[in-house]
């Protein structure tokens, strides 16, 4: 009787331990817009694979672009409805401008300025908005391609935004091209195609990966490289609730492989942007860089001042001193 004892505690002992592995498999959705041939995309793929290894099969993600409609990316994570997304801090600027400081006209020149300023100190003071406003932990930061001005006809001086219809992705962006005479066109992604070729809108700012990707140059040929907002930023999330319930072992596991997402995403952007410029060009794109001398033009007070003016407005309704953080933020750039 005591050996019959033994062995039922045993094998119950066994189902309890078999029953406790079982409950540390976890399985997730990670909500993407697409994206081909940016490295929102190319790198982003990568994580179930890499997170399935890294775990050793504990943890299973599946993604998709077509859980959510994009603009509703970041609020699907924070609501539960999907357990993890790729957002984009372009669709947030207007209620955190924080998010937005890359599209200020001038202030973030490029790849090395955005990673020494997101090193610095803005990965981390986001990371802590996007987990006390938006329920959302970051586990890896990224950069869109280079960002481009496509258009139907060529837009190589200031005087030819006048009047001119263009897709805007944050409000920045509009600000300054209502100070340039242009006409800001909010549009969602889906439409953006159809109304080139109807003529709805004139053009539009975009990822250069990304319009590569929609072919918009079969339409807007004419692909300028104004310096303009030049990156702007995305962030692989998961649900707060959701991360706070993984073992921390688990965590562990997927940080250090996420950190390494991060590091490839962003060194390894110059190298999507750069395929997607001789990808047009070989489709016959007619690409542009514009002059010092019109950049100049462009970045005249009488111009950017109301995009500032505009953010510096927003940043005191939010609670924060715009002031000092755009001080800080050339403070780390040395262009006090």
């Amino acid at each position: 009787m005591q050996v019959k004892n033994v062995f039922r505690k045993s094998a119950l002992a066994f189902m309890l331990l078999c029953g406790a592995a079982q409950a540390q498999n976890f399985e997730f959705n990670l909500a993407v817009i697409p994206a081909p041939t940016d490295p929102y995309t190319v790198v982003v793929q990568t994580i179930p694979a890499r997170i399935a290894k890294a775990t050793d099969g504990r943890v299973k993600i599946n993604i998709s672009d077509s859980l959510v409609p994009g603009t509703q990316i970041v609020s699907a994570v924070r609501e539960g409805r999907v357990e993890m997304s790729a957002g984009l801090h372009s669709y947030l600027t207007a209620e955190e401008p924080r998010f937005g400081i890359f599209n200020l006209p001038g202030l973030i020149e490029g790849m090395d300025d955005y990673k020494k300023v997101g090193e610095a100190f803005w990965f981390a003071d986001t990371q802590k908005i996007w987990k006390d406003r938006y329920k959302s932990i970051v586990l890896a930061e990224g950069a869109w391609c280079t960002q481009a001005l496509f258009s139907k006809t060529p837009i190589h001086t200031l005087e030819d935004f006048r009047n001119k219809r263009l897709r805007v992705h944050n409000p920045q962006t509009a600000v300054l091209m209502n100070a340039l005479g242009a006409k800001p066109v909010p549009l969602a992604l889906p439409e953006v195609m159809p109304s080139l070729e109807r003529g709805v809108i004139d053009g539009l700012f975009t990822s250069s990966c990304y319009g590569n990707g929609q072919e918009y140059w079969r339409v807007a040929k004419n692909v300028q490289n104004w310096s303009l907002g030049p990156i702007n930023g995305w962030a692989v999330l998961i649900n707060e609730d959701v991360w706070n319930k993984l073992p921390a072992d688990l965590q562990a596991k997927m940080k250090a492989e996420m950190l390494l997402v991060q590091k490839e995403a962003l060194e390894t952007q110059s190298k999507f942007t750069q395929a997607a410029y001789d990808n047009m060009k070989k489709n016959g794109a007619i690409l542009w860089d514009a002059p010092p001398a019109e950049r100049a033009r462009l970045f005249d007070q009488k111009f950017v001042k109301p995009t500032y003016d505009a953010w510096l407005a927003r940043a005191k309704e939010v609670g924060f001193d715009g002031n000092a953080f755009l001080a800080r933020v050339r403070s780390t750039l040395g262009r006090n």
